[in-house]
């Protein structure tokens, strides 16, 4: 690394996008990862698109489930 760098050139904000999103990787277990990638074969359908759905089932489950004890 230099000593000093010179930013006098700059621009403050050139590659900000305000409404970047940004997907995050996900690292799954071994396991998890083998029973998804065989499961979705099996469906014919891309892993990710099976664990988004098996996700999205999971949450209806906890907001029901915060619903009724509330």
């Amino acid at each position: 690394m230099k000593d000093e760098y010179d930013f006098s050139q700059g621009e403050r904000g050139k590659f900000y996008r305000p409404n970047a999103s940004h997907n995050i990787p996900l690292y799954l277990d071994s396991d998890v990862m083998e029973f998804l990638a065989k499961r979705s074969r099996d469906q014919g359908i891309e892993p990710r698109e099976l664990a988004n759905q098996m996700l999205k089932k999971d949450i209806e489950i906890v907001q029901a489930a915060e619903r009724t004890s509330k």
